[in-house]
């Protein structure tokens, strides 16, 4: 007799700090609503993971995996996706913990009432490990309708949150980019909207996102080495047609201003791919302008904008056109 497959399988990239994964357990430990695996893939250079889930045993059905050799950011999430058996993947990072006793349940119970949705997002509370600090985050009407217009709107403002906070039809056989660290949430989303065209998103508080010094978002934010050839592969990756977005020339004016970046020099010696014309004439009109002064928030935009209107007048033979 074949084992019954679960309805989830709560997939859990660990490495090493059982604190934070007790806090994660003890959240599962206590869901109203129990057809489900929980698959956890383990990173860390000793025994202490798999010791101490040992004590989870008999709370829920929890397969251990250990990752030899270390597979690293993302590529540990999709280790846990290739073991997951469940119907649906709800990835949990070690750090990050449901908001109540009901969140798998209300997870249920929107696959149901939704049959043909193969992706659905919640809202989350961002939790900072040091102070304690909680921000609250919902998508607004007008989020989700520039959402439907086009995901490249998540450039802008991840609001999808974190991948704790989704839960994805297992068979729709998408994984992470194991190239990008700190672009590798979004760019799965908007690969996978655009894949398939339907998502829902949940307005209920489902997920707790821990904030903690120790995030890999945390020590490759504003990190040039990181952030150049991701960013610039991304946008290879998805067309320089992005750039007629607003909000993606914006990410990318932004970045290039915050990181001090002045011209496809400072780029080369991170990545040695062609770089797409307009960024260049971006980095270009950027170096004109003293750093200081191109950091007052009101003449960035400003100058932003202008740019990017120019952009469009000498787009026409650099740019194909967006259907986003």
């Amino acid at each position: 007799m074949e084992d019954k497959i679960p309805f989830f399988s709560i997939c859990i990239p660990a490495y090493k700090n059982t604190d934070y994964l007790k806090r994660l357990l003890d959240s599962i430990a206590i869901q109203t609503y129990s057809d489900f695996e929980v698959v956890v893939t383990d990173d860390s250079p000793d025994a202490t993971v798999v010791d101490f889930i040992n004590n989870y045993s008999a709370e829920f059905p929890i397969q251990y995996f250990k990752n030899n050799p270390v597979l690293g950011t993302p590529e540990n999430w999709n280790e846990g996706i290739r073991r997951a058996k469940g119907k649906w993947i709800k990835m949990m990072h070690d750090d990050d913990w449901f908001a109540s006793s009901t969140a798998l349940q209300v997870f249920y119970d929107a696959t149901n009432k939704h049959p043909d949705v193969p992706f659905f997002f919640a809202a989350f509370q961002n939790i900072t490990q040091e102070t304690g600090a909680i921000e609250q985050v919902f998508c607004s009407k007008i989020d989700l309708l520039m959402l439907k217009w086009s995901p490249l709107h998540l450039f802008k403002k991840v609001y999808v949150g974190n991948p704790s906070c989704t839960l994805v039809l297992r068979d729709v056989h998408q994984f992470y980019d194991s190239n990008y660290k700190f672009v590798v949430d979004f760019e799965y989303y908007i690969r996978l909207i655009k894949s398939f065209k339907r998502y829902h998103y949940i307005d209920h508080l489902l997920i707790n996102v821990g904030f903690n010094a120790l995030q890999v978002t945390k020590y490759t934010f504003k990190v040039a080495a990181v952030q150049v050839p991701e960013n610039l592969s991304l946008v290879n990756k998805l067309g320089p047609g992005i750039l007629r977005n607003l909000l993606v020339y914006d990410y990318y004016w932004r970045m290039w201003r915050n990181l001090g970046v002045r011209g496809a020099a400072d780029c080369q010696k991170f990545y040695s791919p062609p770089i797409p014309q307009i960024l260049i004439n971006m980095m270009n009109q950027q170096a004109l302008v003293p750093l200081n002064v191109l950091k007052i928030g009101l003449v960035s935009k400003c100058l932003m904008f202008l740019s990017y209107l120019g952009s469009w007048f000498v787009a026409t033979n650099v740019l194909p056109r967006m259907h986003e």
